[in-house]
């Protein structure tokens, strides 16, 4: 594989609509724009990698095949408009978890970086070009630990954000 930059997108908040432990496809109403984004990205040559904090899971109110479902489910929705998310982290673990087996602190949980530096192991990143786009301040801070710009989306068109921010051109010299 070859050596490319990473765009790490959080789910809820930035690609779908933050309602609340979101686990099944029902629940799911994509950002305007994100479709086009994450096609954006791809053409752009970017890896594309969701990174999700999923206490649901540690909280009982849905498993990790559930989450697992709903990802591949995201995957193919985004196929149908030329788009792809390269891989899906998520980490469903919370310190304060109802369901023993998850019930811990972890690496994996923003704002830890856990989950970008597995991506960082596993894909040929070139982590000098790479950022990460979140909505809460756990995001930034999990990209600042791992070294790369984070950037703080607060809503509205994603595709339109990226272009304006993350994607602009640099200024001519």
């Amino acid at each position: 594989m070859q050596r490319r930059p990473a765009a790490f997108l959080d789910r809820d908040g930035v690609l779908n609509r933050d309602v609340g432990y979101v686990h099944t496809p029902d629940m799911i109403e994509w950002v305007p724009g994100a479709m086009a984004a994450v096609r954006h990205l791809n053409e752009a040559g970017y890896y594309t990698f969701v990174v999700t904090n999923q206490a649901g899971v540690a909280h009982g109110y849905y498993g990790e095949a559930d989450i697992h479902a709903l990802h591949a489910w995201m995957s193919a929705e985004l196929g149908r408009a030329g788009a792809r998310i390269d891989a899906f982290f998520h980490c469903p673990y919370h310190p304060e978890g109802t369901v023993e087996a998850y019930r811990r602190v972890s690496e994996d949980r923003k704002p830890a970086p856990g989950m970008l530096l597995r991506a960082r192991r596993e894909w040929p990143i070139d982590w000098g070009r790479s950022f990460l786009v979140g909505d809460r301040d756990s995001d930034i801070a999990a990209a600042a630990a791992a070294g790369i710009p984070g950037h703080r989306f607060e809503g509205g068109d994603l595709l339109a954000f990226l272009l304006a921010t993350v994607l602009a051109p640099s200024p001519s010299p």
